[in-house]
């Protein structure tokens, strides 16, 4: 049997399918044009609750919906058996798992298992002219990006959430649901035991609508409050580039960038932040980006709606109490 079609990995261990799952089902049958074959997806659950209909509406052909005792369900090794079971019973060319922290650990077992590669946080996928999978990687902690070919089948890779556009749903569209049971376990299950799951981040980027961001234009860590009492006037997130992460000035969950979170925001607002390609990448989709540089001919300049010129230590003040003026003007 030839190596063919595309299958995405549903997260749902939470109890309901991660949305980097619907993403990267949109890649799937982007990719499966040029690929040949069909997009299937895979997905575990504790009930028979019908996220198949949503799978099929954003994209897959087939999906497996296995169905697992729920005390089970958090163990990652029953869902390397059931994946490594379908992947050699249907034998996609490409798999593809959400680069979350369940993924970043499930994706390598199944790889170790069929002992073939994985290439872990991939920011693209595409197909060469030679017909080939390329995928697309930070390497040198995100100073070169990497185009890596896999000589091996099936291709295994982890894609970073919010890289792809979630496809709009279809729920016209017709697919096939294979429901199957998991009655019997590997003699290894039993050497993980869960112990609870992990906590859930406190900043989740990738969920924000208003990101304010914050560079090099900062002076010291004890101005960040004043970046954070705008970003939170404006009912936004504050986050950073790079380098105050590498101060220590920044949590590294508020990174933007190739080696931190790649956001799509409303409304992007870099301050004091130049743009290095490594920022750039993380938020060049924003709907609307809005930056302040004393630089005029700093590089996020090109990727800007609205480019102001000028020192952020003298607009952001002015900025946060004209907002406060006009909430309190509404409030009487």
């Amino acid at each position: 049997m030839k190596w063919k079609g595309v299958l995405v990995y549903a997260e749902n261990y939470s109890g309901k399918v991660h949305e980097s799952s619907y993403e990267l089902l949109g890649k799937a049958r982007e990719l499966v044009s040029r690929l040949g074959g069909k997009v299937y997806a895979v997905l575990l659950s504790s009930n028979e609750n019908d996220f198949a209909k949503d799978l099929i509406a954003h994209g897959a052909d087939e999906v497996y919906a296995y169905i697992v005792d729920n005390a089970l369900l958090p163990n990652q090794l029953v869902h390397r058996d059931a994946i490594v079971g379908l992947i050699e019973e249907i034998k996609p060319r490409l798999v593809l798992f959400p680069a979350t922290p369940w993924g970043r650990s499930l994706g390598p077992r199944i790889a170790a298992r069929l002992r073939v590669g994985i290439t872990a946080d991939c920011l693209d996928i595409y197909i060469d002219d030679q017909g080939e999978i390329i995928q697309v990687r930070p390497a040198f902690t995100g100073n070169l990006i990497a185009h890596i070919k896999t000589l091996s089948y099936p291709v295994i890779a982890t894609i970073r959430p919010k890289v792809f556009p979630t496809p709009k749903p279809d729920y016209s569209r017709n697919g096939k649901v294979y429901r199957r049971y998991i009655n019997s376990l590997s003699s290894d299950v039993d050497k993980v035991k869960v112990i609870g799951k992990p906590k859930v981040k406190q900043i989740r980027l990738a969920d924000a609508d208003i990101i304010v961001s914050i560079g090099k234009g900062v002076k010291s860590r004890e101005d960040i409050k004043i970046f954070e009492d705008f970003a939170r006037e404006l009912g936004g997130i504050l986050a950073s580039s790079r380098p105050l992460v590498d101060m220590g000035w920044m949590d590294r969950d508020r990174q933007v960038g190739f080696s931190g979170n790649i956001v799509r925001p409303k409304i992007y607002i870099a301050l004091g932040i130049s743009g290095a390609p490594q920022h750039i990448a993380g938020m060049k989709d924003s709907e609307v980006v809005i930056s302040v540089n004393i630089d005029p001919s700093a590089p996020i300049a090109k990727y800007s709606d609205l480019f102001v010129v000028g020192d952020i230590y003298e607009i952001v003040p002015k900025l946060l109490d004209e907002i406060r003026k006009i909430r309190l003007t509404r409030r009487t």
